[in-house]
């Protein structure tokens, strides 16, 4: 039934009137006078480590997991979770080699990295590639994920979703990084109750179906049974889906690449732990790397549950759109299962998961437009108070624009791996000329602009070359495209820095001390516990 019961709207609304009350509580308690930059942007010295792991995540899951993962479940099975388990492993490296270096020369923002190391050129090129690949391209997509889901588990429409997401999340937004950090662990805590609610569902009525009486245990040995295809982390060469996870690549190529990028070198990520201490930022990493596991727990699984009953001859016409199998269609079809209350929890998960992730990128990219752009270059004696007044326009600015924009994406399928793909036509770029900013210092400015100016013709290149010469060139999956583009990027890099060298400007080089890289005994701890869960996941599933 595509509507919410009585029991559904009263947990749905508990959980608004928690988030809005706990949000404004944090915003009014020891409030100043007159909120700074830092306060606005980083609140600075005010999020525990609990809150920056617990921000991570509500930032990074969105409608897309809960969506587009469980369809990518649904259509080649565990596999996906690679995008999330790899995930885990990366923000280990990210805590340990690259944070330090953000909070030894106090950045704040990933264009003012690009100014200090660089130049200002290098950095407004970014910053306005930024804002519009954030609002375009994410906001965007997580507005129309959002409210196609909201749309098709109870009676709101479309339209009336868009709206009622973008004002939520302008809520949240408008108070600042202290009031998204710590309503973010609120949102962390429903989309996990949530999340497992419907996992539960489907597993029993798995269960259910193989005739052992709702015994989710029993169903989780069904599923292998039933869909062994479906639990192989590793695909080879040949297999159906191999483009979308080519072989090894997952671990070693384009993933890495990929997860360094978004994790490393992405600011409404990055943002969360810049206005901490490196212990407590690190602490916070670490917790978000422990939670990085759980995800495929609460947004893979429900999939390879459906496809399984799917194969049983199972909601055949819930999974069908137009004549044509609709994999996305997978945790909203489960979502209309649940009976009243539970499906208002997770209802109530799934607007948590998507607000927190807009409030996040909402506040970057106000960051970005109020530091990067208007203090530079619009108003250099721009107070306090009105570069945050900035900030908040910014952010209604963009949130409007990307509600309009967000209806025009109807035609996307299979939504995690299309913007998977896509957003892999930068990263390569990005993390080249971080990674070589951060650790060679003979990396020159002309050099980092040819970078960041031939990063997406080499991907295009990468993507069409075969399809415009009838099949003359390899066609790369997209993983091993960005590992190529990566590569290439990195040569230019060194290339344009030997030809042409600059004199090294003490002032441009990162400041890199390595005792910033030494670790605390609890974080060793815990860094091994996840790399052992990592390796005992894919030694299983292999």
């Amino acid at each position: 039934m595509h509507s919410l019961q009585t029991a559904d709207h009263i947990v749905f609304f508990i959980y608004f009137i928690a988030v809005a009350t706990y949000g404004y509580y944090v915003y009014k308690r020891k409030q100043k006078k007159t909120m700074d930059t830092k306060d606005f942007f980083l609140a600075e010295g005010t999020l525990t480590w609990w809150a920056i792991g617990a921000s991570l995540i509500a930032s990074n899951i969105s409608a897309e997991h809960f969506i587009g993962m469980s369809g990518s479940g649904f259509a080649l099975g565990l596999a996906i979770s690679t995008y999330e388990w790899m995930s885990a492993a990366t923000l280990i490296l990210v805590a340990i080699f690259i944070l330090p270096q953000y909070l030894k020369n106090k950045i704040y923002t990933m264009p003012q990295f690009l100014a200090a190391r660089y130049s200002d050129t290098v950095s407004t090129v970014m910053a306005v590639f930024w804002l519009l690949v954030y609002v375009f391209v994410n906001l965007t997509s997580i507005i129309y994920l959002g409210a196609l889901a909201i749309s098709s588990v109870s009676s709101v429409s479309f339209g009336w979703s868009i709206v009622f997401l973008t004002v939520f999340a302008l809520f949240v937004t408008l108070g600042g990084m202290k009031v998204i950090g710590y309503t973010d662990v609120v949102q962390v805590i429903v989309l996990i109750i949530g999340g497992l609610i419907t996992t539960y569902l489907a597993l029993s009525l798995l269960a259910d179906e193989f005739g052992y009486n709702g015994n989710i245990l029993k169903a989780l040995g069904v599923l292998r049974k039933e869909a062994p295809s479906h639990f192989h982390m590793i695909f080879e060469k040949g297999h159906k889906y191999y483009p979308e996870l080519p072989g090894l690549s997952v671990l070693f190529g384009g993933m890495l690449i990929n997860n360094l990028a978004y994790w490393g070198c992405n600011q409404y990520i990055v943002q969360r732990a810049l206005g901490a201490d490196l212990p407590t930022a690190r602490k916070g990493i670490l917790f978000a790397a422990f939670l990085k596991l759980l995800i495929p727990v609460i947004a893979v699984l429900p999939g390879i549950a459906m496809y399984v009953l799917h194969q049983k001859g199972l909601f055949q016409q819930e999974m069908m759109s137009e004549g044509v199998l609709k994999p996305d269609h997978a945790y909203p079809v489960l979502m209309n299962l649940l009976p009243a209350g539970l499906k208002g929890m997770a209802f109530a998960a799934l607007t948590a998961a998507v607000v927190a992730s807009l409030a996040g990128k909402a506040n970057s990219i106000s960051t970005i437009f109020s530091l990067d752009i208007y203090k530079k270059y619009f108003n250099k004696e721009a107070s306090e108070k009105k570069v945050v007044q900035t900030g908040r326009i910014a952010v209604l600015v963009a949130m409007v624009l990307a509600a309009l924009v967000a209806p025009a994406l109807k035609s996307l399928d299979q939504a995690y791996q299309f913007i998977q793909e896509y957003v892999g036509f930068i990263s390569p770029g990005v993390l080249a000329i971080f990674l070589l900013g951060m650790f060679w210092k003979r990396t020159t400015a002309a050099a980092a602009l040819a970078g960041a100016v031939i990063t997406i013709p080499i991907s295009v290149l990468l993507k069409y070359l075969p399809v415009w010469t009838s099949g003359w060139f390899i066609d790369f999956p997209f993983l091993d495209r960005m590992t190529i583009a990566f590569f290439v990027v990195c040569f230019v890099l060194v290339l344009v820095s030997l030809l042409r060298p600059e004199r090294i400007n003490k002032h441009k080089e990162m400041k890199v001390d390595s005792a910033l890289f030494k670790t605390s005994p609890g974080f060793i701890i815990g860094a091994l516990i996840i790399c052992g869960i990592l390796a005992a996941l894919y030694t299983v599933f292999w």
